[in-house]
């Protein structure tokens, strides 16, 4: 009889844990999330990670602070979360980079694709492109025209190799035949101050970097970039329809978590985002910035990644080499 109580005993552990399991997750979160941003301070990426992370951490009960680790165009965030314990209290704020460095850096740092996993599509920003108000255009083909005349004289500002608007650049640069020459920068903020002091001539940015400078007249808008006009900046034409049928891109953002954080941890983020972005606040503030909301499940998000780094992939294989350095 003894040898059979404890044979019950043992048998029965499994169904003791596991109840336990299920109830720290449930409780999750017990304790502050950190919501880790690959671009620095005042980037439209840490723009909208702090936008949604009020209310976000509003509904999960916990604060969600906004960390940002720049660098390696957002690789050593990347590589700091996927590293990170797989419990939910290290995420990733991820942009267009991340699938950019998936083709452009694929041995470095941590697999975008295979070491994180999706949780849901927070938004996206068109990148609007604004040149120096002393540089001699007024529009897209003037541009093209002048680059056209002067190839390798322009110097571009850009967010560091990968970056959403270093791509941006590329695929205008492939599209219209022309070459610019890149100069690189730890995040769009010191790009745009550069911009204005004349150091550079061109740049494409998103577009809450630049509304503020452009109704000022600091920086002089020629054009967004995704297929249609953007709403906060409606008088402003296309590329495509301004020179380049087609173009088409912009800056998204979404939140990851580890690989094999707890399917119920991931499900709860995902929910409590996608509420967050139906909040009135929220969408103010999100559209003052010139970010559309997007949301959607975990599975959705996963799709639109592999979309995207398929797409870049074309775009990165087209590239000089030298741009990829």
């Amino acid at each position: 009889m003894a040898l059979l109580a404890r044979l019950i005993l043992v048998a029965a552990v499994p169904l003791m844990i596991m109840p336990g399991l299920s109830r720290a997750e449930d409780n999750y979160p017990r304790r502050p999330i950190h919501l880790i941003v690959g671009f620095a301070a005042g980037s439209s990426s840490d723009v909208a990670a702090r936008i949604i992370s009020h209310k976000l951490g509003a509904i999960l009960g916990q604060s969600v602070v906004v960390e940002n680790r720049p660098g390696a165009s957002s690789m050593i965030a990347t590589d700091y979360v996927a590293r990170a314990p797989k419990d939910g209290y290290t995420l990733l704020f991820a942009t267009i980079a991340a699938t950019i460095n998936t083709t452009l850096m694929p041995t470095k740092g941590a697999n975008f694709g295979t070491d994180l996993v999706p949780i849901a599509l927070v938004g996206s920003i068109p990148n609007i492109l604004v040149v120096n108000p002393e540089l001699a255009v007024n529009n897209v083909k003037e541009l093209i025209a002048l680059a056209k005349a002067k190839p390798d004289e322009l110097l571009y500002g850009a967010s560091g190799i990968g970056s959403g608007p270093h791509l941006a650049t590329e695929l205008f640069e492939q599209m219209a035949g022309i070459k610019m020459t890149a100069v690189l920068y730890p995040g769009s903020a010191q790009t745009v101050t550069d911009l204005i002091a004349g150091r550079i001539q061109v740049m494409f940015a998103p577009a809450s970097t630049v509304l503020g400078f452009i109704n000022q007249g600091t920086v002089k808008a020629l054009a967004t970039t995704e297929a249609k006009r953007a709403s906060v900046a409606p008088d402003l034409p296309t590329i495509s329809e301004s020179a380049l049928p087609g173009y088409n891109t912009g800056v998204w953002f979404g939140i990851l978590a580890p690989t094999s954080t707890p399917a119920a941890v991931i499900d709860k983020v995902s929910r409590a985002t996608n509420d967050a972005l139906k909040d009135a606040e929220v969408l103010k503030q999100l559209h003052t910035q010139g970010l559309d909301a997007l949301g959607g499940s975990p599975e959705e998000f996963r799709n639109f990644i592999k979309s995207e780094t398929e797409r870049w992939e074309r775009v990165i294989h087209s590239m000089p080499a030298a741009n990829k350095k």
